[in-house]
């Protein structure tokens, strides 16, 4: 079909307007923000282990967990490039059960990380403006917020992608600074070792898990991609980079002054950048603060909001859901109603829960590890324009690393609590309500075909 480009959509000789697909720059930016979103987060890493064993943690982990997980998504969305990414991959993989599981598993962890985006909106907000989110101003806030990036995603996927690269050249442009700024500093450091009041490694260890997950996030999009069978290797590389170095240069910048790592708290890199450069940089880091917390939740929402798309196409959910924009091919119905329950749950916060999210998404993440192994049984001459190297035993060996890691997880989440309840126990029961809503689905699907 010959078309002729019109902005942001392609035009059919016929006239009939379709969405342009995403290309790799923008999937680069978007898929940086489905997995960081910026250094923040990695304060809490500071505070309990220190800067040496935060930049070693910041090395190894991406290694043990980003770089297998970012090769597995390469081979199986350039085999499989379909909407619905690993989904698709689950079922095709191992059937339709497990299918159900890797979408339940990834929705439920998205109700405890969809909650946190409006609450560091607003905080950082809070951080340069107090007065604007005091009370009930706050929520108003946080709630225009997710209908801003509602309408964005409806916009479409193309839309988040180009928007995607500004904010990473906004939320980024501080940091460099302060790592410039850093560098040149001319004060001596404190001499000494400084004692952690805080030290807990497996702690610091979890939530560097947290800060390097999403790698499989735009594999849902696979049908809104331009040439999918390379582009996704292109942007699982060029994402790994960005965020490594995102993640290393500032902490390693900042270490070589000696701050007292005690002193690091959530959201302290405004802290850290008025030391450094003073009030304007401060306000700098608090505003991309603002804006990385915008792209992290549209990013996600773009992801999160096609499995509902795709699972009522496969009728699990009511076929409503799978309705797409005629402009855009954005499954609007799906978006809406997903923004509509996570603001149901923001004003709930969840950000202590972030173990229990790492380890219901690190569950469906190994879903994806062994469906990568069941296709290399089940399928052998599937076309892969991508392959994990050393056959089906490199297959099996890249998922062990990621399974060590949930292992840990496991661990540390039986002496976490919500309240008087283990995380480990809640989220058995949210593992548990999967199984039971994939067989209730499964009668209903019945009852209609009967």
């Amino acid at each position: 079909m010959s078309t002729v480009s019109a902005g942001s959509y392609q035009v059919a000789k016929g006239g009939r307007a379709t969405a342009r697909k995403m290309t790799v720059v923008p999937m680069i930016a978007a898929t940086y923000f489905m997995v960081a979103g910026g250094p923040y987060g990695l304060e809490d890493i500071v505070q309990k282990t220190g800067y040496g064993a935060t930049l070693l943690i910041l090395v190894i982990t991406p290694l043990i967990w980003s770089l297998p997980t970012a090769m597995m998504v390469s081979e199986l969305a350039t085999a499989i490039p379909e909407e619905g990414g690993f989904y698709i991959w689950v079922r095709r993989g191992m059937g339709r059960f497990m299918g159900y599981q890797e979408t339940w598993l990834t929705m439920a962890g998205s109700v405890f990380e969809m909650a946190l985006y409006p609450n560091l909106f607003v905080d950082y907000i809070g951080r340069f403006a107090p007065g604007l989110v005091a009370g009930h101003r706050g929520f108003a806030i946080g709630f225009a917020m997710i209908a801003a990036c509602t309408a964005w995603n409806i916009i479409g996927s193309r839309a988040v992608g180009e928007g995607s690269i500004f904010l990473n050249v906004a939320l980024l442009a501080p940091f460099a600074a302060l790592v410039v700024f850093a560098v040149f500093d001319g004060r001596p450091s404190a001499g000494g070792a400084v004692p952690l009041r805080h030290a807990d490694l497996l702690g610091g260890i979890l939530i560097a898990m947290w800060n390097y997950m999403g790698w499989d996030n735009l594999s849902t999009i696979a049908g809104e991609v331009e040439r999918p069978q390379r582009t996704y290797t292109r942007a699982m590389s060029g994402a790994v980079v960005l965020v490594v170095v995102s993640y290393l240069l500032p902490v390693a910048a900042v270490a070589r002054l000696g701050l007292d790592p005690n002193s690091w708290t959530t959201g302290g890199w405004v802290d850290v950048g008025r030391i450094v450069g003073g009030e304007a940089l401060a306000l700098a880091i608090a505003i991309a603060g603002v804006l990385g917390a915008v792209g992290c939740f549209g990013a996600l929402m773009m992801s999160f909001t096609r499995l509902p798309a795709v699972m009522a196409e496969g009728g699990y959910l009511p076929k409503v859901f799978a309705t797409k924009h005629p402009r855009t091919g954005a499954p609007w119905v799906a978006i809406v109603v997903c923004a509509i329950f996570w603001a149901l749950c923001y004003p709930l916060g969840f950000e202590r829960s972030l173990i229990l999210d790492v380890l219901l998404t690190g569950l469906s993440i190994l879903l994806e590890f062994w469906a990568l192994v069941a296709l290399r049984i089940r399928e052998p001459n599937l076309a892969r324009p991508y392959k994990v190297p050393g056959g089906l035993a490199g297959a099996i060996l890249i998922g062990l690393p990621p399974l060590a890691l949930i292992i840990t997880a496991l661990v540390r989440n039986s002496r976490e609590l919500v309240g008087n309840t283990s995380e480990l126990v809640i989220a058995a029961a949210v593992i548990a309500a999967g199984v039971a809503m994939y067989f209730f689905s499964r009668i209903v699907q019945r009852k209609k075909t009967a």
